[in-house]
């Protein structure tokens, strides 16, 4: 089994630096852009995907849309465990913002933010079940930063710990026990795209 992780595309909260959490934000122009690339790069590379699934806010629902389309595969209902991580008070507020209201140390305070055990273990459990429920298909997950930065942390510790861009693209395959990174955080098909 592999399941490629995706962060959404682009929306307005994301360029001027708004934490977005479960504020149900959507795509902008550039961020369905971004998707359309993504899913013509998938088109193209040797691996298959069966179907894909993604969170239940709009800006992962609309990305997955977007890609499932391009790729002719079925898109199953939305998974709220693949939803982002709460961040409670931050929510909508710049780094600027966020630093004049509680200082530098802001996310080390209690603002209602979800904590990382709970975020890891729904990553965790929603990984368990896709591989118990589908273990000889390839699947697309769409989700978001927050959260992907939480099951790579579950998953591999502190190995991979840079910030998860959009619309990257990481496959992990099921070897015996292990999730294997066969590719991580790959934002290639935008690169390309603007050279």
């Amino acid at each position: 089994m592999m399941i490629g992780l995706i962060r959404h595309g682009l929306t307005d909260w994301n360029r001027l630096g708004k934490i977005q959490g479960q504020s149900d934000i959507p795509l902008n122009d550039e961020g369905r852009q971004q998707a359309e690339l993504l899913g013509e790069r998938l088109l193209h590379e040797e691996y298959t995907w069966d179907f894909l699934i993604s969170s239940k806010l709009s800006r992962a629902e609309e990305t997955g849309r977007i890609i499932a389309s391009k790729l002719n595969i079925p898109m199953l209902e939305p998974d709220p465990r693949l939803n982002e991580r709460s961040f409670g008070m931050v929510e909508g507020l710049t780094l600027a913002e966020r630093e004049s209201k509680w200082g530098r140390d802001w996310h080390l305070q209690e603002l209602g933010q979800e904590k990382d055990p709970e975020i890891q273990a729904r990553g965790l459990a929603f990984m368990e079940e896709m591989w118990n429920l589908y273990p000889d298909k390839n699947m697309l997950v769409i989700s978001h930063g927050g959260f992907l930065a939480q099951l790579y942390r579950s998953l591999y510790k502190d190995r991979y710990t840079e910030r998860i861009g959009n619309l990257s693209l990481t496959i992990l395959e099921k070897k015996d026990l292990e999730w294997m990174p066969l590719l991580y955080n790959c934002t290639r098909h935008l690169l390309e795209n603007k050279a």
